[in-house]
């Protein structure tokens, strides 16, 4: 019983730590004018509750900040990018930390990213019943190898510090 509630504290804290990057990212202007490119910050902590808890507890972190995030900023129209976008991406972070065993986390995060890109131009075509959107693709891709490549490196580090406490 002590420990469920231990993990549900840190789950809690998690998707908090989270969901604060999130908001104070909604903030930070980007100077380039192609709609979706995010620095995804908030991807550091789900990759962080992935590779020290499961992909389960990463699933839940994840979900509960696209929702509250979404609500919170007052975007609850991009939650159907975010989903498609996160949970691709949460797939193929888990699968690539399976196969490379936790390491090589900046790898996983860039593969992650161009996966979130990859979500949320298939929920664009959806969305707005048009292919005209895959023009946003490679400026996407470049970004989220650039963020994820970032975002990875930051993981990494916060993992070491974890570790060392």
């Amino acid at each position: 019983m002590q420990r469920s509630v231990k993990h549900l504290v840190l789950l809690s804290m998690f998707m908090s730590i989270s969901l604060v990057i999130f908001i104070l990212e909604a903030q930070i202007i980007i100077p380039i004018p192609i709609p979706g490119i995010k620095l995804g910050l908030a991807n550091i902590v789900t990759l962080f509750v992935l590779q020290k808890y499961s992909i389960k507890d990463a699933f839940v972190v994840l979900i509960m900040r696209i929702l509250l995030g979404s609500l919170f900023t007052g975007t609850l129209v991009s939650c159907i990018y975010s989903f498609s976008g996160g949970i691709l991406c949460l797939l193929g972070m888990a699968f690539l930390s399976r196969i490379l065993n936790g390491k090589y986390l900046w790898f996983t995060s860039v593969c992650g990213a161009i996966l979130h890109n990859i979500g949320q131009i298939i929920a664009a075509m959806t969305v707005m019943q048009t292919v005209q959107v895959i023009w946003y693709m490679p400026f996407l891709l470049l970004s989220g190898c650039v963020t994820g490549l970032l975002t990875g490196f930051a993981a990494m580090f916060v993992l070491n510090r974890w570790n060392k406490r």
